[in-house]
């Protein structure tokens, strides 16, 4: 009787594995076709990374009297290359057209990789600007996003809030955009990336225990870059309600 149960569980567990799969598969291939509508260089550059990694390694295969040998691993690397550009292109996309929307900041730093603890909208206003609050190895990280003469004072209010509840903690402060000392969008997440690590993960958990209690100031503000074209406005009035 467990030796059934088992075979079933194992059964279940490799459709629901291919599923995921297919699944996986189905979300690249739109991507993919979304991305050749907006990129029309995407093909050139896949292909043509293709023929070169595959070129270059059956030359140097000519030589030494290998070059069919070679050849497919000239093929599957380029293959791999090709991919690589294509997420490249895909994130470059995304980025350029989610900068300057209000949320895009908290979509960056929710989406980055590793242990990061991000709380979105610490400080916000009813014309959209925020200040989102990171913890991690580095220590505090606050970023802003929203008018420039609006976010500074905003930033260093939030700043002096924390400091008083971190002492000696390091605190980072960054504000995106595209003018002087801001900081572009798409170089968000490799920015923090490269912080020093100050903090060994316990005194991360103590230091965020600490902040807990600060709660939020401000309105809440919409999850994500808001759509092209959605009206001022309306998300204004719905950001008030909250």
């Amino acid at each position: 009787m467990a030796g059934k149960q088992d075979k079933e569980a194992a059964k279940l567990a490799k459709q629901e594995k291919r599923a995921a799969g297919k699944a996986r598969r189905g979300q690249l291939f739109e991507a993919f076709k979304m991305q050749r509508r907006e990129d029309p260089m995407l093909i050139p550059w896949m292909a043509g990374s293709i023929v070169v990694v595959a070129g270059v390694l059956f030359g140097v295969g000519f030589i030494f009297n290998v070059q069919w040998a070679l050849l497919p691993l000239g093929i599957v690397l380029g293959v791999l290359l090709a991919v690589i550009i294509f997420g490249r292109r895909v994130q470059k996309t995304v980025y350029t057209k989610a900068d300057g929307q209000p949320g895009a900041g908290a979509w960056a730093l929710e989406n980055m990789r590793g242990s990061w603890r991000v709380t979105p909208t610490v400080a916000a206003t009813t014309q959209l600007d925020a200040v989102h609050r990171v913890l991690g190895a580095p220590g505090v990280i606050l970023v802003a996003e929203g008018a420039p003469h609006r976010v500074k004072a905003l930033l260093s209010q939030e700043k002096k809030r924390v400091s008083r509840l971190i002492g000696d903690t390091p605190i980072y402060d960054y504000t995106i955009g595209n003018g002087e000392n801001e900081i572009p969008l798409k170089k968000l997440q490799s920015t923090l990336m490269k912080l020093p690590r100050n903090l060994k993960p316990p005194q991360v958990d103590a230091l965020e225990a600490k902040l807990a209690a600060l709660g939020n100031r401000g309105a809440a503000m919409p999850k994500g870059p808001m759509p092209a074209g959605a009206k001022m406005r309306n998300v204004q009035r719905t950001i008030r309600r909250r």
